[in-house]
């Protein structure tokens, strides 16, 4: 994926199933990766809080993915996983890293992305772009171990992607039930011009009255302070 990206010069996010390893070999985490076409992979987001029944298979990210990177065009782009797009500590440790274009990764389905993209675009006065996934029962592998168990219904995403500007207002609406292409061209003079009236980590922020602290360390289940001389 990496030299895909590398070939076609497009920064890239990329949703995963990442398997852990050392303290972590038996966890799998819902995880999001940024890949640059020069540099290769540049974060990987662990998504924050697994949602309702997802804490039966992903494990709990921590904030070591909660960055933006450069593009290369002016825009500096960050992004988050489904649900945790709704956590206000998420969005802002991204905006107070500089995000001019935020992705939001979602599973599948219009419903979770006809509000929450611009929402996002008019909050933090940013571009949103939302990629929403189209999947139906057809999609699902014959081998799949409880296929028979499976209900229309039970796998039913009609997809939703879509890109709201910094007013709130689409610059793509939402495609529903059907593969495409969603683009929108992005004039950063927009974004600038959006955050005159309001900055949300700008002039509309008061650290003196709230008080922010992203952790972005990677966290494990043990810290091992070995004395290398003996």
């Amino acid at each position: 994926m990496a030299e895909c990206v590398a070939d076609t010069g497009v920064f890239t996010y990329l949703g995963i199933t990442e398997r852990g390893g050392g303290s972590g070999r038996g966890t799998v985490w819902c995880t999001l990766l940024a890949i640059s076409p020069h540099a290769g992979v540049v974060s990987a987001h662990r998504k924050l809080r697994p949602t309702f029944e997802e804490r039966l298979v992903w494990g709990a990210g921590d904030g070591h993915g909660l960055r933006v990177h450069d593009t290369g065009h002016g825009i500096r782009v960050g992004g988050l996983n489904c649900w945790e797009n709704w956590m206000p500590q998420a969005r802002h440790a991204l905006y107070a890293s500089g995000e001019d274009l935020h992705v939001s990764v979602w599973p599948g389905g219009d419903h979770n992305t006809h509000d929450i993209p611009r929402f996002i675009a008019k909050e933090g006065r940013v571009v949103s772009l939302a990629a929403s996934a189209v999947l139906d029962l057809d999609d699902v592998p014959e081998d799949f171990p409880l296929l028979d168990r499976l209900e229309p219904d039970d796998v039913a995403f009609n997809g939703g992607s879509a890109i709201a500007g910094p007013d709130g207002r689409w610059l793509a609406e939402p495609l529903v039930g059907r593969e495409g292409f969603v683009v929108a061209d992005i004039d950063p003079a927009t974004i600038r011009a959006a955050r005159h009236t309001f900055d949300a980590t700008g002039h509309y922020s008061r650290p003196d009255v709230f008080s922010v602290t992203v952790d972005r360390r990677r966290q494990t289940a043990a810290t091992f302070l070995d004395d290398p001389r003996r």
